[in-house]
């Protein structure tokens, strides 16, 4: 599984960097393409950011396009979300995940773990 983490409570305006590392039996990211997907209270999951195997190919969601930053480390085997210029609709569980290609439906991610919890407060 992979473990998302770095989340917490941070007021509108601040910064927060969430990694993603594989937890329990080693996965190897470097030949899958990464997302981060988030889940706000009462919504379904949503895309976030997807980053290809060698970092080449990057996409954003427009709702965080300008403020998040999504890059990789293949030799530290982690995935990391800058998310700069946090606002109360940024307030989600935040999940990382492997695919096999340029993906933006959650349903063709796979070793999703636990997410990490951001709130931001107004």
């Amino acid at each position: 599984q992979l473990q998302a983490s770095g989340g917490g409570l941070v007021q509108a305006g601040d910064s927060l960097r969430l990694s993603c590392a594989a937890s329990g039996r080693t996965f190897s990211i470097s030949s899958y393409v990464m997302g981060w997907f988030r889940q706000a209270p009462g919504k379904k999951r949503e895309f976030v950011a997807y980053i290809s195997s060698n970092g080449g190919n990057i996409d954003y969601a427009n709702s965080v396009k300008g403020r998040f930053t999504i890059s990789r480390e293949n030799a530290k085997n982690t995935v990391t979300l800058q998310m700069n210029s946090l606002n109360p609709e940024d307030t989600a569980v935040y999940y990382c995940a492997a695919a096999r290609g340029l993906y933006y439906s959650d349903t063709l991610f796979f070793n999703w773990g636990q997410g990490t919890l951001v709130t931001v407060s107004s």
